[in-house]
């Protein structure tokens, strides 16, 4: 298959690429700047330049291929809200030149929407995006695709990771050399889904191959990961005190953060391994947070 795919410079995007490019398909890679162009070049890709703010870009990049990989979102969180409003408008573009055949479009949303303390499925809806989650409107926006009989499908990424970045993770490690503690909120006991980039790359390719229109696909290795277990791998990395702050002085401490550190939101993949026969293997989270290079 020749596959277009958007944020395909990006941390899981790349992975993307690389996953597909061994599987024996093409790719058609979507870049906004030379750099990312040469970066595209070098893993074996075309290029297409365009950006997800340029709409008919998107149109041209999905016009001409047998199917499409959305990965790409902006992720400045202080425009959360308006970002996965934008996300909607991306999916409609991309969308519009699938109507009336089969190629799928793989699109590309989080879990934390999730209902909280209890183990999410592929069968969970998201809230609708009026009542607040932001980001259901990725969903939305797939939903309404598929009304138009267009093969569009969700994958549902929780924290990706490997050795060098892990999600979340990531930010709550700079927030620890910024506050001198690695921190987690009250008895620490809420827990992250997670799995191994490359990994969830095996599963945008067997979304793009297998993949049903309208399903929901959760990239979940590990079910949920303590944030108690998470900030004790962290205190350990920068030798700094692992510390609880209370739900109260969460905002004050975490800042944006603050809403997702206190989510309990494990998640199964079971239905997704049984449909795609995707079966990861790769390190778990901890196990890569242990290998990160924190001096």
């Amino acid at each position: 298959m020749r596959v277009f795919v958007t944020g395909a410079t990006g941390f899981v995007g790349s992975a993307v690429v690389k996953e597909l490019r061994a599987a024996g398909h093409q790719v058609l890679g979507l870049a906004r700047s030379d750099a990312a162009a040469a970066a595209l070049k070098a893993a074996g890709a075309q290029v297409h330049l365009g950006s997800i703010e340029d709409l008919q870009s998107l149109r041209d990049g999905a016009s001409d291929v047998d199917g499409v990989i959305h990965t790409a979102f902006n992720h400045d969180f202080s425009k959360y809200v308006e970002n996965c409003a934008a996300d909607r408008h991306v999916i409609a573009a991309l969308g519009s030149v699938l109507i009336g055949t089969d190629r799928p479009l793989v699109i590309t949303t989080g879990m934390t929407f999730l209902a909280e303390g209890r183990l999410g499925t592929e069968h969970d809806a998201p809230p609708p995006s009026v009542l607040g989650p932001p980001r259901s409107a990725t969903e939305e926006a797939t939903t309404a695709l598929v009304s138009q009989q267009i093969r569009a499908m969700v994958v549902r990424l929780p924290q990706v990771h490997d050795p060098l970045k892990q999600g979340f993770i990531s930010f709550l490690i700079a927030l620890a050399r910024e506050k001198g503690i690695a921190a987690y909120v009250g008895d620490g006991l809420q827990r992250w889904p997670a799995v191994h980039v490359s990994d969830a790359a095996v599963l945008y390719r067997l979304a793009l191959e297998k993949g049903v229109a309208g399903h929901r696909y959760h990239a979940v290795h590990d079910q949920g990961v303590a944030l108690r277990d998470i900030a004790a791998c962290i205190g350990q990395g920068l030798k700094l005190p692992v510390v609880s702050v209370t739900p109260e002085k969460a905002a004050e401490h975490f800042g944006w953060l603050a809403p997702f550190v206190a989510m309990d939101i494990p998640a199964s993949s079971a239905l997704t391994r049984a449909e795609l026969g995707w079966n990861p293997s790769r390190p778990s989270l901890l196990s890569d947070l242990g290998q990160f290079a924190f001096a």
